[in-house]
């Protein structure tokens, strides 16, 4: 048998030849035949999601879902979902990526995949403003008739079940509408993340005060949650999102929102 030339031996490993292809992406093979990237959002969780009662979508992250989308040469199309059900909807395909506020937990990185983390943030107390002395710790909390409203299904309720023994946890199934329950006195308090004291704070200036965001409960990591199998698109997320956090788009969007 005749050997190749060691010149054409060369330029068959440099054209890729006997090398395994890299792997397709059944994601951007979709979003580019259809243009649309299809975004699960639960739109309660200003300021990085809204959704109005009009059917209008805004917000930080519904901004970048939107230029990711564009980034893609698509247009984004909202599916909302709850924090109940949102990494089901991942898994089971009705979105190509969940942006919102999404934590990074165990269980939902058990059955999807994280983008790199965009924003670094904890559990922090809101209360009325006269009774944030009240609720500085832990324990001055967890005491038995302070009333700790929760959304059910998602991060917060899981911080308030497994944190709080003694005090009782009140369910409102309207994450939009649940800092309206301490306002007019059904809670006493709600512990989310403390973009979210800050951004309601704002919101209802003198009568609702965030507590201590600066220095939260916990610490944890936001990130967009993209199907698992699919490693090619969650790095194409990834490429766009780095770029986004450093040219200043990620600033620019957030801007309108957090001042």
């Amino acid at each position: 048998m005749r050997r190749l030339p060691i010149v054409l031996l060369l330029a068959m490993l440099v054209a890729g030849c006997g090398a395994p292809a890299a792997p397709g992406s059944p994601t951007l093979d979709r979003v580019a035949s259809s243009h649309v990237l299809r975004v699960c959002s639960t739109g309660d969780y200003r300021p990085l999601t809204a959704l109005a009662a009009d059917g209008t979508w805004s917000g930080i992250d519904v901004d970048m879902a939107r230029d990711l989308a564009a980034e893609l040469g698509a247009r984004a199309e909202l599916v909302r979902t709850t924090w109940a059900t949102l990494l089901d909807d991942v898994v089971a395909g009705r979105c190509d990526i969940a942006v919102g506020g999404v934590s990074v937990t165990p269980d939902r990185a058990e059955r999807a995949v994280f983008t790199e983390p965009y924003l670094r943030d904890g559990k922090t107390p809101i209360a009325r403003c006269p009774d944030v002395a009240r609720y500085g710790t832990v324990a001055d909390i967890d005491r038995p008739g302070v009333r700790v409203v929760v959304n059910p299904g998602g991060t917060n309720e899981r911080f308030a079940r497994e944190t709080f023994t003694r005090a009782t946890i009140v369910d409102h199934p309207d994450n939009s509408t649940i800092f309206d329950e301490i306002v007019a006195g059904r809670a006493d308090l709600m512990v989310t993340d403390a973009i979210e004291t800050r951004w309601q704070a704002a919101q209802h200036p003198g009568v609702l005060c965030a507590v201590h965001p600066d220095a939260p409960f916990t610490t944890s990591e936001k990130a967009y949650l993209t199907p698992a199998g699919d490693p090619s698109f969650t790095e194409r997320v990834n490429t766009w999102l780095r770029a986004a956090r450093t040219d200043g788009t990620w600033d620019r969007l957030a801007r309108p929102w957090l001042g």
